[in-house]
């Protein structure tokens, strides 16, 4: 196969996933000045819409101190790759997972939140038959309502458990503030946001007042981080998704980056003078969150997905674009389209710099 390196975006087949490189230094950089600079505190960008070591190592470079994963195979991914100080944000749950999780401690630094005694007893005995000792976090409902115990009394119990396990350590408190993401109003915004991580560093402080040091209050996403960095007690923000931007994360979630990742697709039909078939279909892109949006296609009505084919309907008869014209979209959401694709082509200038494998993808055990 012959390497599509330096050459122009255009002439890579589709579907192709595409990061513009520039965009994304930019994002990359807006993030790192406003978390480890302006607010002072640590970067632990979540890379699950990333599925690649190379961009973790991107980020690591640009200051975050390490990273997070949504799943147990992306983690041991990310390991595999290099990458070191790991934090999973998910409670990990049976013996076949626990097992791996404690493999793991043998090659990375692994952090994993939980909620629950039993998960804790388990973990513990897990680790102190493979003879490490693992970083737990205690996970904290403080709105989102999915998981996560209650703020304040069920976070010390938990947290006074943890420290009575040989095979675990206490390394502090983590939540995600999502109930406060579609909030449109700034002000709203911020006082939904400060409410909900004052549970959480009161929760914090409440484990310190009992005599358990607390080192790590991990929070916030792409759409909160700019409110939760400032807020007082935080020490890390695992924002991530916001280094490619997305139709999501700007319209729903108020996000001001740069658009970074799209779809370069191919016309494939064009059955009227207003309506335009292309090879990107569902299975190319996600329209769960919002709907991938074309770009230098003017007069669009509608976009509509199916399996195998996107279609755009024009408010008025057109000519351009012509059977076999490549364009690309706006990704909708990149967590939910990122996924489906092998490579990603990181582009600069119009030509291909890189291409990077997505060996993340399908990790979700």
């Amino acid at each position: 196969m012959i390497s599509p390196v330096g050459r122009p975006k255009e002439d890579l087949d589709t579907p192709a996933l595409l990061v513009d490189l520039d965009v994304m230094d930019r994002n990359i950089q807006r993030m790192a000045r406003t978390i480890i600079q302006e607010a002072g505190v640590r970067w632990r960008p979540h890379t699950k819409a990333m599925k690649t070591p190379a961009l973790a190592h991107i980020l690591l470079k640009a200051g975050a101190s390490g990273i997070t994963c949504a799943k147990l195979g992306e983690a041991e991914i990310m390991a595999a790759g290099g990458i070191r100080d790991i934090l999973i944000a998910n409670q990990i749950v049976g013996p076949q997972k626990i097992t791996r999780l404690v493999n793991l401690c043998c090659h990375a630094d692994v952090m994993v939140i939980v909620d629950n005694e039993k998960n804790i007893e388990a973990l513990d005995r897990a680790a102190r038959e493979k003879g490490v000792r693992l970083r737990v976090l205690v996970e904290v409902n403080v709105g989102m309502d999915r998981a996560g115990v209650q703020p304040g009394g069920p976070v010390l119990y938990l947290a006074r458990k943890i420290v009575t396990c040989e095979g675990l350590r206490f390394a502090g408190v983590q939540t995600w503030e999502s109930h406060a993401l579609r909030i449109t109003d700034p002000d709203e915004k911020q006082r939904v946001v400060a409410d909900g991580l004052r549970k959480l560093t009161d929760s914090a402080q409440m484990c310190r007042d009992a005599g358990i040091p607390v080192d790590i209050v991990s929070c916030g996403g792409t759409g909160t981080y700019w409110i939760s960095a400032f807020q007082p007690g935080i020490t890390e923000i695992e924002a991530g998704g916001g280094i490619f931007c997305d139709i999501r994360y700007k319209t729903a979630f108020g996000v001001d980056h740069e658009y970074a990742l799209t779809v370069q697709a191919t016309v494939t039909s064009r059955p009227t003078p207003t309506r335009i078939i292309c090879d990107a279909g569902k299975k190319t892109m996600s329209s769960d969150g919002e709907v991938p949006e074309p770009i230098g296609i003017p007069n669009v009505a509608s976009v509509g997905l199916s399996a195998e084919h996107g279609k755009i309907e024009l408010t008025g008869p057109a000519g351009a674009p012509h059977l076999g014209d490549k364009f690309e979209f706006i990704a909708g959401y990149s967590d939910t389209t990122i996924f489906l694709h092998n490579e990603l082509y990181g582009i600069r200038n119009g030509l291909v710099e890189t291409v990077w494998p997505l060996l993340g993808r399908g990790r979700l055990q």
